[in-house]
């Protein structure tokens, strides 16, 4: 049986598909009971991810843009490995810049065993995570939270990352685009990313395969920035290809 935390997550992925849901049908969906369904949906509602109509749900604005705790279980294995490559890109001594995501707190995870690097982040659990590591020096930007991310955007943000230099930047991007570049659905969490990136000697970016090809709202860099593209081994060459002409190092794990 599926645990409380994927139901809920799929709940919540078949409520932006379809705008409602009715708990015989996604009890039906999930092959649970519709005991399950009504208990889990309770618990969305009181996090305010949904609003419980009789019989059912209907979508709050926020069930559009899942938090990153309902995203994390997604592509698990994929993004672990995606996550080891990256971390294997930073050396002792570097300064190395995260933003907010899945797949950069894996990053995170995979950097918390290294000895004498500086992270600098706007991702309020990434510096929550590694801040506990005496080995790691953590700098966190300020600025105003996003609660679907855990990212700090805005003024605030940026005027931390405009007075730092950092060695690499490890990005996670909503899509990625051969013409557009690297792009985030959110246009503040992009500014700051943007930023980050223009601060970076090197900047990597991290990104499934679904997510190559394709563009989202606003851009964080070009990609004539970016030195690094690191994927997963779904990505077949005619994905690849584009990235790999415009010169981009491409990592597969």
């Amino acid at each position: 049986m599926a645990s409380a935390h994927d139901r809920r997550t799929r709940l919540l992925e078949l409520l932006a598909d379809r705008g409602r849901l009715d708990v015989d049908e996604a009890a039906h969906a999930l092959d649970v009971s519709p005991a399950t369904i009504r208990r889990d949906l309770d618990e969305l509602a009181r996090q305010q991810l949904l609003q419980r109509t009789r019989g059912g749900a209907v979508s709050a604005e926020v069930a559009y843009d899942l938090p990153l705790r309902y995203k994390a279980a997604r592509a698990a294995a994929e993004k672990q490995r995606i996550a080891a490559a990256a971390a294997a890109l930073a050396e002792p001594g570097m300064a190395v810049g995260l933003n907010g995501g899945t797949t950069t707190t894996e990053v995170a995870r995979e950097l918390a065993a290294r000895q004498g690097l500086t992270v600098v982040t706007n991702a309020v659990n990434i510096a929550a995570e590694l801040t506990v590591r005496p080995t790691i020096k953590i700098v966190m930007t300020g600025g105003v939270a996003r609660p679907n991310s855990y990212e700090l955007i805005g003024p605030l943000a940026a005027a931390t990352l405009d007075g730092l230099w950092l060695d690499l930047a490890i990005l996670g991007v909503d899509a990625l685009d051969a013409s557009f570049g690297a792009a985030a659905e959110h246009e503040g969490e992009a500014a700051v990313n943007r930023l980050m990136a223009e601060r970076s000697a090197r900047v990597a970016v991290v990104a499934d395969a679904s997510k190559l090809g394709t563009r989202a709202f606003a851009r964080i860099c070009p990609l004539a920035r970016i030195t690094t593209l690191i994927t997963d081994s779904t990505a077949d060459e005619a994905r690849l290809a584009p990235f790999r002409e415009a010169g981009l190092e491409i990592i597969q794990a």
